[in-house]
């Protein structure tokens, strides 16, 4: 087996070490050796993690052989419960569970080890191929990838499946079986358990050459990344309204590249906030850019959309894709900041007087005397400020009585001495 001590090295500074431990053939020998080196070596603390999914009432017993195991070894153990969204696969549904459990458990700098192998990486690459992925879905799972606060590294890639049994059978290992990955009405399982078999005898190499293969695609998605950031640098320049927190792009300097280019940078930039579109859900970029200036389009991703407004393109996810409560608020002491439901809080800068003063939404038809140009319409000094529409129903509005004295975060729109501000919701712009 490769050695482990030269796959630790580049993490022995962390502050913590976990180990994603279901009680399987892998995590068992990648804790076994984990527990080995940290009781012979300077090394960070070492915990085991079992998430318990809860969908098999044979799973309600790992928990307890997990445990047996860890005290064995001299290994803490915690045990996360979760909740499986139900949905068109169990086998996604489950996955994103336990990564959202494993991304919420690592604090700074903590490091997740998995216990991923060399077969695991053929059959990935094979799986995908069959389903029509591009190179990000053909490229190697990586050693090392960031996840939570900390990172996800899995040392055993270089490792076969084979070469983990005979360390398990040396060392008198004990493991669990999970029933369903005898099932083979799941892709994955058959592929496993009846295409795999099959290709070892008649090319015994193959889960090698199939890994390396994936590794050659993952340099060659490398080159691809590097051209997206040179793309991406110059359509990410001139972000207007810097308070709001949203990422965008430029579209005319995205619409300048060729078709390909176009969907190469925008799967990377993509990437790091939502699942990726298979192809045939590209279309929908295709709306988005080709739509009338006037028009509105909204391209709908997994875990956010993409709305156009003002020549960009904006990423909205979280609480950006709701509606906030739109009823007026109060403000009797404006020297105190106010948290506003759903829509982040607001404070003022500087102090109007002893006048009573509330905050409301737009409704249609507002009218705010503009120093020096009289009144103006809203929605006109709207679009002069350049206001994409997604944010107007949002946009706070400060009244005395039924006058509109300001808007915030727009001096210009405001009172001289004093300003609304504004701190909108926060949205959560990166993927586990």
């Amino acid at each position: 087996m490769p050695d482990l001590a030269t796959q630790l090295a580049p993490w022995l500074n962390a502050p913590a070490w976990y180990v994603a431990f279901s009680g399987g053939l892998d995590s068992t020998v990648l804790l076994h050796q984990l527990a080995g080196y940290a009781h012979g070596h300077p090394s960070p603390p070492l915990r085991a993690v079992h998430v318990h999914h809860g969908l098999q009432t044979v799973a309600d017993a790992w928990p307890g052989h997990c445990q047996s195991i860890c005290d064995a070894l001299g290994v803490e153990l915690d045990v996360i419960p979760v909740q499986v969204a139900p949905g068109a696969s169990l086998e996604q549904a489950a996955r994103d569970a336990r990564y959202a459990a494993f991304a919420k458990l690592l604090g700074p700098g903590a490091v997740l080890f998995t216990g991923q192998h060399r077969d695991d990486q053929a059959e990935t690459l094979l799986f995908r191929l069959l389903r029509g992925a591009g190179l990000r879905g053909l490229s190697a799972m990586p050693e090392a990838r960031p996840l939570g606060q900390g990172s996800l590294v899995r040392p055993l890639l270089k490792t076969s499946r084979q070469q983990l049994q005979a360390y398990a059978e040396v060392h008198a290992l004990r493991w669990v079986e999970d029933p369903s990955n005898r099932d083979t009405a799941f892709a994955r399982n058959f592929l496993r358990g009846e295409v795999f078999p099959l290709l070892c005898q008649r090319w015994p190499q193959a889960a090698g050459n199939l890994a390396r293969s994936a590794e050659h695609l993952g340099e060659a998605l490398g080159l691809l990344d590097e051209l997206a950031r040179g793309d991406l640098a110059k359509a990410c320049g001139n972000a207007p309204l810097p308070w709001l927190g949203l990422d965008s792009l430029d579209l005319e300097v995205l619409a300048a590249l060729s078709p390909a280019r176009q969907r190469n940078a925008l799967q990377y930039w993509l990437g790091q906030r939502t699942r990726l579109p298979d192809s045939r859900h590209w279309a929908g970029w295709e709306d988005l850019r080709d739509a009338a200036v006037d028009a509105r389009p909204v391209w709908r991703l997994t875990d956010g959309e993409l709305q156009r407004s003002h020549g960009r393109i904006w990423w909205l996810s979280g609480p950006w894709q709701g509606s906030p409560d739109a009823c007026a608020i109060d403000w009797p002491d404006h020297r105190v900041p106010v948290t506003l439901p759903g829509n982040g809080r607001i404070w003022l800068e500087g102090q109007p007087g002893d006048i009573e003063l509330r905050i409301a939404y737009r409704q249609g038809g507002e009218v705010l005397e503009v120093p020096g140009r009289g009144r103006r319409d809203l929605k006109r000094l709207l679009n002069e400020q350049m206001i994409p529409c997604f944010v107007r129903p949002r946009l706070p509005l400060l009244f005395q009585g039924e006058r509109l004295l300001a808007v915030a975060n727009l001096p210009a729109l405001g009172q001289a001495g004093w300003q609304l501000r504004w701190q909108p919701p926060t949205s959560a712009q990166g993927l586990s």
